[in-house]
């Protein structure tokens, strides 16, 4: 079956932010490379004069092409009116339709797509909607962690969106059970939810080891993550306070930046640690995995998570992760066999899964190795390629 999509997504790399949606790139990417035909369209805000000048920020939104081309994908950014700090947020999926339908006319003419593929259903999906029943075909939305853990509590506007989504599309990915059993609980539409988890791209993590100058004789745990409450970078620091005694050449590297930045360093000082952990602030994706690859334990205990790639990439670096119980990772980590799961928010439990992973350096081992092994055969991105065909063809097979 010749398949040709249109996926809409406003999270996706551009000269505003590489790694903004590189998830979704890597999965057009995947789909490509079996066959199916895609052009993206990636909404941008409308940032007309003088509001470009007013910061660093809009001026790069201005910036962007209207139309490139990345991985030989044709990427198309076509403006909508949006609003700073998320404003009158429950409107922005018919804003972004009236932004995007004129360009999505013209690529229709050329490119005569047979279904529509949404990332996230707010505004992404509230959008596409309108293409939906304008050229009459199916409609097919992936509900990421954004939609499921925050847009859903915003206001009753918010969920009344989201509700029209789901009731409308006529299948929904979801990227782990716990977003499905939240859409279900919340939402309903039960019959159309699908769980399909994210992937790794393997060629993409061959980093070598050589580039990083660390002590080769330190521990070393590691994070990758923005710096935001409910990451508990926080929480890493207080238990890695307790351990420092048993452990003195403990190190402990933090890549990453954000709103937390600036308290976390003070509380790396206030707890006396501040010879052992290095903030390195944001890298370019080779450097992050050359890092996991000499790192010994990933340990990430945040407590909202809709799925989390970056454990993935600790995994397939061989690596033990320790993660939070109850979080979308749940699908691939089990306890004790390829990682640690900790109670949320609970610095004794996190205390205890270093110590345990940090004093059994070959049960550590043992654990990373199995967990390199079930993500490099069940977590990459053909394989959820593979799975979103499958839909695909499901959807455009029911005649709906």
């Amino acid at each position: 079956m010749n398949i040709r999509v249109l996926v809409i997504s406003h999270m996706y790399p551009s000269s505003f932010n590489e790694v903004s949606g590189i998830f979704v790139h890597e999965q057009v990417k995947a789909l490509m490379e079996k066959g199916v035909e895609i052009k993206v369209i990636s909404p941008v805000p409308w940032v007309p004069f003088p509001i470009n000048q007013m910061s660093a920020k809009w001026k790069a939104y201005s910036q962007i092409p209207f139309q490139s081309s990345r991985d030989g994908i044709e990427v198309y950014c076509p403006r909508y009116l949006e609003f700073p700090k998320a404003m009158f947020f429950a409107s922005s999926g018919q804003r972004m339709y009236w932004g995007i339908r004129n360009p999505v006319g013209k690529i229709h003419s050329e490119f005569p797509f047979s279904l529509i593929h949404a990332h996230v259903a707010l505004p992404d999906g509230f959008a596409a909607m309108g293409l939906k029943e304008k050229y009459h075909m199916p409609l097919v939305v992936t509900m990421h962690g954004q939609d499921l853990q925050v847009t859903l509590y915003r206001n009753a506007r918010c969920k009344r969106a989201l509700v029209k989504v789901l009731g409308q599309a006529d299948r929904v990915i979801v990227v782990s059970t716990k977003l499905k059993n939240i859409a279900q609980d919340e939402i309903g539409y039960a019959e159309k939810i699908i769980v399909i988890n994210n992937g790794i791209t393997p060629e993409k993590l061959s980093s070598g080891r050589g580039s990083l100058m660390l002590n080769h004789e330190c521990i070393v745990i590691l994070s990758v993550s923005n710096l935001v409450a409910s990451k508990g970078i926080d929480l890493n620091l207080v238990a890695i306070s307790k351990l420092i005694e048993k452990y003195p050449k403990l190190k402990y590297v933090v890549i990453g930046d954000g709103l937390e930045m600036k308290y976390l360093v003070e509380l790396a000082s206030n707890l006396g640690l501040t010879d052992h952990v290095e903030f390195l602030g944001r890298l370019p994706h080779n450097k992050v995995i050359g890092y996991m690859a000499v790192a010994d334990v990933f340990s990430l205990p945040s407590w909202e998570e809709g799925f989390g790639v970056v454990y993935l990439e600790a995994m397939a670096q061989g690596k033990p992760v320790i993660a939070c119980r109850g979080e979308g990772i749940e699908d691939v980590v089990t306890d004790g066999e390829t990682g640690i799961l900790v109670k949320p928010k609970d610095v004794n439990s996190l205390a205890k899964a270093m110590d345990y992973l940090l004093s059994h350096p070959d049960e550590a081992n043992e654990m990373g190795q199995r967990a390199k092994e079930l993500v490099l055969e069940h977590y990459t991105w053909e394989k959820n390629a593979e799975k979103t065909i499958k839909v695909y063809e499901e959807v455009l097979n029911s005649g709906r």
